[in-house]
């Protein structure tokens, strides 16, 4: 899978400053710690430069005078200052270990919290390496960076200027000898900051890429197995991990080529000045003493220049992976309610007198197309509907929408201003196209004018390709329509809440989907909170999947990731447990019953005829059998809406619907 973000892998005019403020929200709240160690660490290293002071005061002195007494207090200042100068430094690692960990954990929180608020559109685009690299790499060297580099930078800083006054006013001659290198070491670390930022952030997205792959390869292990793919998986792991540790020995170069300047010539400098100085001392122009603490003094200079590469190195992964992660973070979440000029009040039903040209929803992110006028919401289909007698009250804990007809559905007026017209499921000419589609691609829907009416079941059914599964996941936005507009009791979907929206409807797909938890966990997602074992015992009745009560611990049994340790009818059958276990006043089931045997199926058939009765529910279908559990079928054809009717009447007047049912239609009879 492509990375997403590879175009951004070229950065001619980012600021590594600009990019690492950004974190600032998240040091806040714990910047007087960071404050107070930084201080505790400048104190710490400027008293190092005391230690060539006293030793000066030692060979000028006691040593020069033969004092052993003195010479005994100048090694306990020494000692003293070492003690302290090490208390020092442990303190300022107390005082940032606890923060910077929560700070770590505050931004990954953020990054979970939300990627679960993310459109699928961007998940679709997005590899699931690349998003787990950021929330674990990429984090932790933000977080090594606040804890080492951000600090000594600081403090590198003041003691190398604190060093060069000292040295200057020891004597200004060998200071500005040690000096010479300064604008050559400059220039080097700016080139070092401008190409070890690209080269940071290629490995940084090959890390991510590489990721994926193990990723892939751990939940498809079956096919890699069942197919012997496993040499060509490993070849693809291989050609991945050589190119990033070609990656990482581009950046081990350049890290080694700017500590070969900034060693050597700051060293060359050193040389210089003792070779001046110890002339200067015989000339009798220098004392010993001043020498060896100017030596000392430069000495003690050596491990902040020398850390300059490092902590450069450092700040620009840090700056990289800062950037990473609010790549993420900068994408637009999808929006509780989107709120359209022109339409109904979401507290208001609409009706079918809607203005011609309804404004659509605004896309959830940037890549989605424009979307044009929704034309006026026609009529429903003039297709009988089968009697029934009546439509049961709503579920417990569900209030009556706004505009919801009367639980009684015979008795409702059927003209096209009464409650039933605007009740129910309704698709008002929606249109869609996904946000990354080609602009001269086809829409995968044209036009779509359904009617689901209260209490009502309709099946799905076409060929391939012809967007029944996209059609579906339009209900409970998932997707976005791009024109046109979906009502729930009169209700534009875009109106309400995603919360209430996905309370009120709930889903199954043909592909189940099982989390690393017990049996019951994953079905009672399903459910409100306070949802019981009464709830989960009745929606695995439900879905006949009453083989979770036989499995080792029962239904506190772990499923494992991915639900794979159960077949592929077990893992369907929690699947429509868990969209039947809340008791939804709408249900959209996507093919459900696909990887049943035909035994289980009739019997799934059975117990779900009393969820659909009680609901008002859309169903891709394939099987004649999974159709007649509906009360009218739509056929789509070419993303459009072909027929509408009974399936015995499909059968009798649409041949591309019986063509699609033909082979199976006994076993549906």
């Amino acid at each position: 899978m492509p990375t997403p973000d590879a175009a951004t892998m070229d950065h001619p005019g980012r600021s590594t400053v600009r990019s690492l403020l950004r974190l600032w929200p998240y040091v806040r709240p714990v910047r007087a710690r960071l404050f107070c160690a930084a201080f505790v660490a400048v104190v710490a290293s400027c008293m190092a430069l005391v230690f060539p002071l006293i030793l000066k005061w030692m060979v000028d002195g006691p040593v020069a005078a033969h004092d052993p007494a003195g010479v005994r207090l100048g090694a306990l200042y020494l000692l003293l200052l070492g003690v302290a100068e090490a208390c020092l430094f442990g303190l300022r690692r107390w005082l940032v270990a606890r923060p910077l960990a929560g700070v770590e954990a505050a931004m990954r929180a953020d990054l979970y919290r939300h990627l679960q608020r993310l459109p699928i559109a961007f998940h679709d685009r997005w590899a699931s390496g690349q998003l787990l690299s950021r929330a674990t790499t990429d984090l932790m060297l933000v977080r090594m960076f606040l804890a080492f580099p951000l600090t000594f930078l600081l403090v590198n800083s003041v003691t190398i200027l604190a060093g060069i006054a000292i040295m200057l006013a020891q004597e200004w001659t060998l200071g500005l000898v040690l000096l010479a290198p300064a604008v050559p070491v400059m220039v080097v670390c700016w080139l070092f900051e401008r190409r070890y930022s690209e080269v940071a952030r290629r490995a940084q997205d090959q890390v991510g890429d590489l990721t994926t792959v193990v990723e892939e390869s751990v939940l498809g292990i079956r096919i890699i197995k069942g197919f012997g793919r496993h040499r060509s998986q490993a070849r693809a792991f291989r050609d991945l991990s050589r190119t990033l540790r070609g990656t990482e020995l581009a950046k081990a170069r350049l890290l080694a080529s700017i500590w070969a300047v900034i060693v050597t010539l700051p060293e060359l400098a050193i040389g210089a000045a003792l070779v001046l100085g110890t002339v200067q001392v015989a000339d009798g122009h220098l004392s010993a003493g001043t020498l060896v603490a100017f030596l000392s003094t430069a000495l003690a200079l050596r491990w902040p220049v020398d850390s300059i590469g490092f902590l450069l190195a450092m700040s620009q992964e840090a700056a990289t992976a800062t950037e990473r992660y609010f790549e993420v973070m900068d994408a637009p979440p999808e929006s509780a309610v989107v709120a359209v000029p022109g339409r109904p009040s979401p507290s208001t039903p609409a009706t079918t007198s809607a203005p011609a040209h309804d404004t659509a929803p605004a896309p959830d992110s940037a890549t989605a197309p424009s979307r044009g006028p929704v034309p006026a919401a026609p009529a429903p289909p003039a297709t009988p509907t089968p009697a029934r007698a009546t439509a049961p009250a709503p579920f417990a804990g569900f209030a009556p929408l706004p505009g919801s007809p009367s639980p009684a559905v015979a008795d409702l007026p059927t003209s096209a201003g009464g409650p039933e017209a605007e009740g129910g499921l309704r698709f008002h000419g929606v249109g869609f196209r996904y946000p990354d589609a080609a602009p001269d691609a086809p829409p995968v829907l044209v036009h779509i004018d359904l009617h689901i009416r209260p209490g009502e079941s309709m099946a799905l059914v076409g060929a391939t390709g012809t967007g029944k599964t996209t059609l579906t996941a339009l209900v409970p936005r998932l997707h976005e329509v791009t024109s046109g507009r979906i009502t729930l009791d009169g209700r534009d979907i875009t109106g309400m809440p995603r919360e209430e929206l996905r309370e009120l409807v709930a889903v199954a797909f043909e592909e189940p989907t099982l989390f690393s938890a017990t049996v019951g966990e994953n079905v009672l997602m399903g459910a409100a909170a306070s949802a019981g074992q009464a709830e989960l015992d009745r929606a695995l009745a439900v879905a006949q999947a009453d083989f979770a009560h036989a499995l080792p611990q029962g239904t506190a049994t772990q499923v494992g990731e991915q639900g794979l340790s159960l077949s592929g009818g077990q893992r369907q059958r929690l699947a429509l447990a868990r969209a039947v276990v809340g008791r939804p006043r709408f249900l959209v089931l996507d093919d459900p019953l696909s990887a049943l045997d035909v035994h289980t199926e009739a019997a799934v058939e059975a117990a779900l005829r009393r969820v659909l009765a009680e609901t008002t529910a859309l169903i891709v279908a394939h099987r004649p059998s999974t159709v007649l559990l509906a009360d009218r079928v739509a056929l789509l054809s070419g993303g459009r809406v072909a027929a509408v009717g009974t399936h015995h009447e499909l059968l009798r007047t649409h041949p591309e619907y019986a063509r699609l049912m033909s082979g199976t239609e006994e076993d549906g009879r």
